[in-house]
């Protein structure tokens, strides 16, 4: 008893301490810290150690590597061209640019994860919004739409959050197996989402815009090497993570491949080789930045480097290794003094009830204790009761994915439910945007509670039919 409250009170500290993110502390030497008083105190042994690196070290590497390679694509200006794109596609239609943009924060989330979705996309939404005089009321519609899709249209690959790639590893679900389940599922939850993002903010969304506001979308491209370079690799990207499994090849080596593929791209020297002709402008690069100058006078112009490629390595989520690798140590302490069994009892009594009671059941008690203590211990605080429970079959199938649309959705009702949606506010901030935690999470809670109960509606429905 004594050992179980230990291991309760390191968790709650480490966990207090991550989501205040003291000023000059990182999140991965916090969990370390309460790691390492976890092993002092005998919570967990030397022995769980490698367990734990196991148990991580294929989802954040691969979450890693995914996340540079979208910072380097940022840097090249592929987000912003394509948010341009899809802002001429809406033709001066209010209503439909919101469509457009959800869609395009969907695509991203699933491809670029939750985090390249929130953290890139939203900078660029801001600065369309200011560019098209969009009201206040209207453009903090668009802004908290592309915020809330990153987390609900990240359900249909496992590298399209973090928490995906952990539960996944835990319970050796292959990515195509992931995939069959979760693709359709997560149409549903975008589809979902749109619809209660539509009902929510539809009123004060403009009937008209003017698309002569906007920047020609072949500006925003800063480095056409990279750019380039970039669909290649999404698309053998995409080849490599269905070839990965039947070959027994961890994530992390595909998604890794294609981080060193497009940092060397990035990074040749010189980048570009500028020539000025009497009919086309020219990029220019001074001091590590990009600009373009009218066509003509001048027998050349400097070439070297557009993209600050070291310096973008250095801003990849490196931290999130060890985070992940502290934090899950002490949440094997909550298992190893048998607190997860209590919500392995929890889940046995929905399993009892059929398939939708426990979809339902599990999904929003993950939700719950994600809004409330992060999503990042919460989905392998459920691995863990999930394991412990009796539930096999298809009920043992619905209560690992409920896991993790739970972990999913569930941080979109608070703003401490997950560290991308900190990280987001913090980013909104600099842009001088202030999002207090009441709106928030009046936002949230209404926006949350419907789409995650259609999604987790849909995941019963979808794994009946298919098991």
């Amino acid at each position: 008893m004594v050992m179980a409250v230990v291991a309760a009170a390191i968790f709650v500290a480490t966990l207090v301490v991550v989501i205040w993110q003291p000023k000059g502390f990182p999140i991965g030497y916090t969990a370390l810290i309460g790691a390492v008083v976890a092993l002092a105190t005998t919570v967990v042994g030397l022995s769980d150690v490698p367990t734990v690196v196991g148990i991580v070290w294929n989802a954040t590497l691969t979450f890693v590597a995914v996340v540079l390679i979208s910072l380097i694509l940022d840097e090249a200006g592929f987000f912003e061209w394509a948010a341009l794109h899809v802002a001429r596609w809406g033709r001066g239609n209010g209503r439909l640019l919101f469509v457009l943009i959800v869609g395009l924060g969907a695509v991203i989330a699933a491809v670029f994860a939750n985090d390249g979705a929130a953290l890139i996309l939203t900078p660029i939404v801001v600065g369309m919004l200011r560019a098209l005089n969009m009201p206040q009321k209207a453009a903090l519609g668009f802004i908290l739409a592309t915020g809330f899709i990153a987390d609900t249209g990240s359900l249909p690959f496992v590298v399209s959050n973090l928490v995906n790639i952990v539960s996944a590893d835990y319970f050796h679900l292959g990515f195509a197996e992931y995939a069959a389940v979760m693709i359709p599922v997560g149409i549903v939850s975008v589809l979902a989402s749109l619809g209660m993002l539509l009902a929510y903010f539809g009123r004060s969304i403009p009937k008209r815009y003017d698309v002569l506001a906007l920047t020609n979308p072949a500006a925003a491209v800063k480095d056409r090497a990279t750019f380039r370079a970039g669909w290649v690799v999404l698309a053998l990207l995409l080849v490599g993570y269905f070839a990965a499994d039947p070959l027994g090849v961890p994530l992390a080596a595909v998604a890794g491949v294609g981080a060193v593929v497009i940092v060397l791209v990035a990074a040749r020297q010189p980048a570009f080789l500028f020539a000025r002709t009497a009919s086309a402008p020219v990029l220019v690069t001074t001091g590590g930045t990009a600009t373009v100058r009218a066509a003509g006078g001048g027998a050349g112009a400097p070439s070297g480097r557009v993209i600050p490629v070291w310096k973008t390595i250095r801003e990849a989520p490196w931290q999130i290794v060890l985070f992940s690798i502290g934090m899950y140590l002490v949440v094997y302490g909550l298992q190893n003094q048998g607190l997860t069994d209590h919500l392995a009892t929890l889940f046995d009594v929905f399993g009892d009830h059929g398939v939708l009671v426990t979809a339902l059941g599990v999904g929003f008690t993950i939700a719950i204790l994600a809004s409330l203590m992060n999503n990042m211990p919460t989905v392998l605080i459920a691995a863990l009761a999930i394991s412990g429970a009796g539930a096999t079959g298809l009920t043992h199938d619905v209560m690992v994915y409920a896991n993790v649309i739970g972990s999913d959705l569930g941080p979109k009702i608070t703003p401490i439910g997950s560290l991308a949606t900190l990280l987001w506010l913090h980013v909104l901030e600099k842009k001088g945007i202030h999002i207090g935690w009441g709106q928030y999470f009046r936002t949230g809670i209404v926006l949350t509670i419907p789409v995650l109960a259609i999604t987790l509606a849909a995941l019963a429905g979808w794994l009946t039919l298919i098991h």
